[in-house]
Order: structure tokens, then C-alpha cells, then sequence
């Protein structure tokens, strides 16, 4: 005979979810400690490795660190190894790994590289930092060109086109006037009408979005390849020695060792990325106008029943993210007082779409992941310069390959917004 136990019929039902878990995180940490791991095994180095923490006009000088390379590198490998662990268990416990634990990750990760990579050298810490900055500046202005675009429902595939129309503009039209301030508005005009033919032929005419996102991208590229050519080159002394913000340190803060001479001995471009970013964020999330963005993005439907106008929305603000980008575009020529040249933005909007989706669509997130792609390309030519033994194909590869790696391994699961790429038509 054989007893059955049935639950009593008051008894509470219990409703079990299933946890969804995501091994990309761990998965991606043992492959790039092992990685890791073969490098020193293969290729051991020895001496010590200087981290230089002040240049020699700052005014608090701080003295630089000396490690040893194998003992300082290995450390590093074990810490890679907790934090492998510790995603197994985030991954087993609640289905996914904290960001902060990917951030230190990385960290952990650079350092022992570059310990490793600097052996017997100096390696300038506030030089790798600033030119992070530096690098990211378009990316974090790209960024947030697509976190709006997306956001109130546009794909914009055609960053690319509206940072090289940033910075033709800037260029021609600093040089003919003289005045940086006024290449910068002519930058984020430039940015703005690349922004329009994407919004008229996207939203208005309903046209794939992916596709006049690339057929722009293809189109500048073009039209100011010629233009170079045909116009600039015979007068370059005219029209294509475009000047340079100068610096402006800002008193006390610029004093402050390590990121003081970082953050706060910039161009008025880098201050007005900061007002920039903050502006977006807290328009975004705290204001009427980021409620009907996100809105039209999320569900237009809805937002159409309680009397919000759909594709003007989408129109305008897509008009807006061009114009963001287009001065990010000026960075290319003002920004660092160079003339143009072909395709000098070099598919840093790509990369700055890349940033929007491993930022998950907030302008904060995003902002960090164009520091990280930023970081790559500064690691890339400060290993460069000190002679690193890393071949130098495997460097220009770098910025690339952190891109793969941050969208494809430690993004995960992320929800674009509902409604992105979808044209509205009312019914």
C-alpha cells in the first residue's frame, strides 16, 4: 500500500518563479584570467614597474610607486580569480553579477597588465588618465546622442555621420572666422542637419531606420571626403587650420593631485561635456520633457491617447541629439587644434553606439562605458610611447576588442526601450 500526501485544500498556494541566470559575466572572467594567465607563464618579466602619479609642474607632488612586476602581476591574477568566483555565486544566488564586481574586475585586470607591460619603465598615470578623457570626449558626446535618439524611439545608426559633420564644420568655419566658439556652433548645425534628414526620411516618411542610419554614414563620409579634396586641400591655409580652445585650468580644483590636472585642466569643450551630461540625466529622469520622451519611446500609443504629439517629439528631439553630436564632432578639429582630415572620426560612432547599449540607456551609464572605450585607445598609445613589448597590430586592436568584450560578454540581458526603431503612424 502506498501513502499519498495531499496539501490541505486552505493550504497557500506557493508560486515559484524561475531564477534566469547569466553566465556571460563569469564565463568572460575565466576566459580573460586564463588569457591572462598564459601571458605570464609564456612571457615573464622582470624588474620593476614605476607608476609616475604627478608631472613635473603640478603643485602637490605625489611620489611615484614602485612594485615588483611577477610578484605585483600574480597578486593580481588571484584577485582575478575571487572575483571569478564571487560572479559564480552573484550568477547562482541571484541570476546575475553586479556591475560594481565587472568594475573592479577590470581594474584589478589593467593593473597587473600594465605592471606587466611597464616592466623597468616609468609609466605616466595622469597621462593615461588624461588622455582617457580625451579619447572619450566624442564617444560621451555620441552617446548621448543615441540615448536620446533611442529613448524617444529613433535608432540612430548615423552618429558616425553627424560627429564627421561635426567636425568638417568646425574646421572650415573656425578657420574662416578665427574664432573656436563660432566653430562650435557651426559643428552642432552640422550635426543638426544630418540629424534632420535622418528624422524626415525615419519619422516622417517612414523609411527603415537602420538603413538611412548607414546610407548617411556613407553619404558624409563621401561628401566630405570630396570636399577635402576638391576644396580644403587647394586652400588649406583658409580653410582648414582651424584653431584651438585653450585650456582653463579651474583655481583649486586643478591644484588637486592626480585629478585635479585630469578633470580640471580642460578645454571648454570637456566643461561643457560635464554640464552636458548632468543636463540630459536630470531632463531625462526629473523633468515633464523626459517623462514625454521616454513615453513616446516606451508606448506612443499611450502617450498619443493622453495628448502628447508623437512624431514631433521623436522629430524635434532627434534634431536636439544631432546637435549634441555634431559639437562632439568638433573635438576631432577645435578640440585639438588639427585640420581636417578624411574620416578622421575613425568609426567612433560605432563605438559610441556600442556605449549606448552597455550603458543600458542612461545617459550616467553611458557616459562611463565612452570612458572605458576612451581608456583603451589612451592605454593603446601610452604603451606605444614606453616601448611595450605587446606587438603593435594587438594595440591598435585594443579599443576594439574592449568593445566586444563590454557588449558582447558583460552587457547581458538589457531592454532597449519598447518602442526604438518602430515608425509611428496614427491610427
Amino acid at each position: 500500500m502506498t501513502a499519498t500526501a495531499t496539501a490541505p485544500a486552505d493550504a497557500p498556494e506557493t508560486v515559484q518563479t524561475a531564477l534566469v541566470r547569466n553566465w556571460k559575466v563569469p564565463i568572460s572572467f575565466a576566459v580573460f584570467g586564463a588569457l591572462y594567465a598564459i601571458l605570464l607563464l609564456a612571457a615573464p618579466r622582470e624588474g620593476d614597474t614605476t607608476f609616475i602619479l604627478s608631472g613635473q609642474s603640478d603643485a602637490n607632488q605625489i611620489p611615484p610607486i614602485v612594485v615588483p612586476v611577477m610578484a605585483t602581476a600574480w597578486i593580481c591574477f588571484a584577485l582575478l580569480v575571487v572575483c571569478t568566483a564571487a560572479a559564480v555565486l552573484f550568477v547562482r544566488a541571484r541570476g546575475r553579477s553586479p556591475l560594481w564586481l565587472v568594475s573592479i574586475y577590470i581594474i584589478v585586470f589593467v593593473v597587473g597588465f600594465l605592471t606587466w607591460a611597464a616592466a623597468g619603465e616609468e609609466f605616466p598615470v595622469v597621462g593615461l588618465l588624461a588622455g582617457s578623457l580625451g579619447g572619450a570626449l566624442p564617444l560621451i558626446y555620441g552617446a548621448l546622442c543615441g540615448v536620446i535618439g533611442e529613448r524617444v524611439g529613433v535608432v540612430n545608426i548615423a552618429i558616425e555621420g553627424q560627429l564627421l559633420a561635426g567636425a568638417f564644420s568646425a574646421a572650415v568655419v573656425s578657420s574662416l572666422t578665427g574664432s573656436p566658439f563660432v566653430g562650435l556652433i557651426a559643428a552642432a548645425i552640422g550635426g543638426v542637419l544630418v540629424a534632420f534628414v535622418l528624422a524626415a526620411f525615419a519619422i516622417k516618411y517612414l523609411v527603415d531606420q537602420v538603413i538611412v542610419g548607414v546610407v548617411l554614414n556613407v553619404l558624409v563620409t563621401g561628401l566630405t571626403s570630396f570636399l577635402y579634396s576638391q576644396v580644403l586641400q587647394p586652400n588649406a591655409a583658409t580653410m582648414n587650420t582651424p584653431p584651438r580652445f585653450d585650456r582653463l585650468p579651474i583655481p583649486f580644483l586643478s591644484d588637486i593631485p592626480v585629478i585635479g590636472p585630469v578633470f580640471f585642466r580642460q578645454t571648454i569643450l570637456v566643461y561643457l561635456m560635464y554640464v552636458t551630461v548632468f543636463a540630459v540625466w536630470f531632463a531625462m529622469f526629473r523633468t515633464r520633457w523626459g517623462l514625454r520622451l521616454r513615453a513616446v519611446g516606451e508606448h506612443p500609443q499611450a502617450a498619443d491617447t493622453v495628448g502628447i504629439r508623437v512624431n514631433p517629439t521623436r522629430f524635434w528631439n532627434v534634431l536636439l541629439a544631432g546637435a549634441i553630436a555634431g559639437a562632439g564632432g568638433a573635438v576631432y578639429t577645435i578640440g585639438n587644434g588639427i585640420p581636417f582630415g578624411k574620416e578622421m572620426t575613425a568609426g567612433a560612432g560605432f563605438i559610441a553606439l556600442a556605449a549606448v547599449i552597455f550603458g543600458q540607456w542612461d545617459p550616467i551609464k553611458a557616459t562611463l562605458a565612452a570612458l572605458l572605450f576612451g581608456f583603451a585607445s589612451s592605454l593603446q598609445n601610452q604603451l606605444n610611447i614606453i616601448g611595450s613589448p605587446v606587438p603593435s597590430e594587438f594595440m591598435l586592436m585594443l579599443p576594439y576588442l574592449v568593445t566586444i568584450f563590454v557588449v558582447a560578454g558583460v552587457v547581458g540581458r538589457s531592454r532597449a526601450p519598447a518602442a526604438s526603431g518602430k515608425p509611428y503612424v496614427k491610427a
